[in-house]
Order: structure tokens, then C-alpha cells, then sequence
């Protein structure tokens, strides 16, 4: 497995200021590149760990042992910040930081489901994708599982075998922006009809049927439709912008949060929250006066999305897609 790297560290580092000291929330562990790094360099800071994939947690926990009691992990999605602080009885934190991406485990962990990249069995040549969804080889064992949580929720196969042909069209158009999901949701409905498609090689091939595509890809055509799913399965878009709202709620004054995306959809969202929590009215441009109740809470440290730089992508292809965005707390209001 590849050894995990952290996306954009040093802007991290720089947005966060975890030197004033305190605690700082980690919204979405992983395997702990982030937070290691901040309790390596700052000896008075705290970091809570939150995620909710029971086995990266497990994996966080044994590399950040030797911190002691600096760090706490917990078992939870990062939309349940204010219930988590609540029951540890925590009133405000410094910092907050939120990495929506796929964990290096995640990817790696073939029977996870959320990767595809190979030659399939008298397949074509599959060249260099972009994304999370198509980054390992296909083997015709993997599952279409996909979610971070394994314990709870349904499976991208639950859905893929369930959903009807519009909810599957409707589906992969809007969370994977893909102009030929009625031809892709028609063919699933067709090839299920013979044998439930319980594997990623017969959905990402049945996808490359669908749209026709044979030879050379510089993206896989099923690239679109496995990110439709994995949000589906995990809803990665849902209540992004209340969990901003909440998370500005939680700091301190002059606390900061910040916010690491991997595709348009959660930036849009993400860029779309900062923008009203820093008072920017969110109403259409046709109404005579603000109805939306837009107030400034928060200064924008990013008034556009940060990108990794030439060298990190060259080290670590996974982070070329990465933005990150980020606020810090006003003292009043």
C-alpha cells in the first residue's frame, strides 16, 4: 500500500495557524497524515480526530499513539461535530479541518470497491485517468461496495441493481455531470435483467458498451459514473452547507476553518457556504433587496481555491484535483 501523504500540507499548516495553541478538530481523520503533522510541530496544540470509516480510525489511532493524550479518535461523520463536542463537553475549538477526499487506504484497499484502473480480460488499453474513482487496477472480484462506513448504509451495488432507469439516469447526471447517463442507466437495466451486476469490471465495462468508447482513454468513460455512486452511497453533498454554518458556530474567535475538496460539486457547495457565512447575499440577482439573511461572521483567507503546485502533484498524482478553501472567525459579529 502506498504510503499515506497528507494533500497540500503546507497551505494546511498556513490557513489553520494551529501555533496559537488549543484544540483543533480534524473533521475527517483518515489515515492521520494532517493531524500527525500538526502534533509533530506544534507541542501545544490538541487535535480530535473524527471518521467515520471504523478501519482507517483503527489505523490513525496506532500512528498517532505516540502522542499520548494530545489526540483523541473518534468513530463519527463529521456532520455530527456539535453532537460529538457536546457529549465531550467542548464549547469551542481553535481550528477545524475538513479533507473531503478518498483515503490513500481507501483507494488501496481493493475490496473497498471505490477504484478501477487496468486491463481488463481482452479489454482495451486503459490509459492515465483523473480522480479517485479511477486509480487501481480492475480485478473481476472486487465488489461494488463503496462505502467509507461498512457497517451502515447501502452498497453502489444496492443502487446499481435497484433504482430504476430514470432514478439511475437522474442519479449519475447530477453527482457525476454525465452527458450520457440515459444511454448508461438503459444498459444497466438491460444487463441486470439477466444477472444482478455485483462487480466493479462488469459495471465499468458495461459503461464502456454503453457510450461506445474502444481504444485509448485519457479518462475511463465509467469515471463519472463511479463518482456518481460513491457520493450517492456515502452522501457526500448532503448538508455541506449546514455543516458550515455549524463549524463557524463551533470555533473561537479568530478560529479557522478549513476545507479541502476534490470535485466541483463539493466545491461549489463549500465556495457557495463561505461566501454567505462572510455576508455575501446569496439571492437571486432579480430581487429588489436580500431576503437570504446573509451576515458576516467570517473573513474569507481564500478568495479563490487553493491548487497544489506542480512538484506535490508530480509526488503525489492524487492531489491534482484537490481546492482548498478557507475562513477564520471574526472576533464580533
Amino acid at each position: 500500500m502506498e504510503r499515506h501523504r497528507p494533500v497540500m500540507p503546507e497551505e494546511v499548516i498556513d490557513l489553520l495557524a494551529p501555533g496559537r495553541g488549543g484544540l483543533v478538530i480534524d473533521a475527517t481523520l483518515g489515515m492521520g497524515g494532517h493531524t500527525e503533522l500538526i502534533l509533530d510541530r506544534f507541542p501545544n496544540v490538541r487535535v480530535m480526530g473524527l471518521d467515520r470509516d471504523a478501519e482507517s480510525l483503527a489505523m490513525a489511532r496506532e500512528r498517532l499513539a505516540r502522542f499520548g493524550d494530545r489526540f483523541m479518535g473518534v468513530h463519527r461523520d463529521y456532520r455530527e461535530l456539535r453532537m460529538v463536542m457536546a457529549e465531550s463537553g467542548i464549547a469551542a475549538v481553535a481550528g477545524i479541518l475538513v479533507d473531503l477526499g478518498i483515503s490513500s487506504y481507501q483507494l488501496d484497499t481493493l475490496e473497498r470497491g471505490f477504484s478501477f484502473r487496468a486491463e481488463s480480460a481482452g479489454g482495451p488499453e486503459i490509459g492515465p485517468e483523473i480522480g479517485p474513482e479511477a486509480d487501481l487496477a480492475l480485478k473481476s472480484g472486487i465488489q461494488l461496495d463503496m462505502r467509507m462506513d461498512r457497517s451502515v448504509g447501502v452498497t453502489a451495488a444496492d443502487l446499481v441493481n435497484r433504482l430504476s432507469e430514470q432514478e439511475l439516469a437522474d442519479l449519475i447526471y447530477k453527482f457525476g455531470e454525465e452527458r450520457a447517463s440515459r444511454r448508461i442507466a438503459r444498459r444497466i437495466v438491460q444487463e441486470r435483467a439477466a444477472a444482478p451486476i455485483q462487480k466493479t469490471v462488469e459495471l465499468a465495462e458495461l459503461v464502456v458498451r454503453a457510450v461506445n468508447q474502444k481504444g485509448y482513454w485519457k479518462i475511463h468513460p465509467a469515471t463519472r459514473t463511479f463518482q456518481a455512486l460513491r457520493i450517492a452511497v456515502n452522501r457526500e453533498l448532503e448538508g455541506l452547507d449546514s455543516f458550515v454554518a455549524t463549524a463557524v458556530d463551533l470555533l473561537e474567535p479568530e478560529g479557522r476553518l478549513v476545507m479541502i475538496t476534490f470535485h466541483s460539486l463539493e466545491d461549489r457547495e463549500i465556495k457557495q457556504a463561505f461566501r454567505f457565512q462572510a455576508g455575501q447575499c446569496q439571492c437571486p440577482p432579480t430581487r429588489p433587496r436580500c431576503e437570504c439573511g446573509a451576515v458576516r461572521r467570517v473573513e474569507l483567507l481564500t478568495r479563490k481555491a487553493l491548487r497544489p503546485g506542480d512538484v506535490e502533484i508530480s509526488a503525489n498524482p492524487r492531489a491534482r484535483s484537490a481546492k482548498l478553501r478557507a475562513c477564520r472567525k471574526l472576533a464580533v459579529v
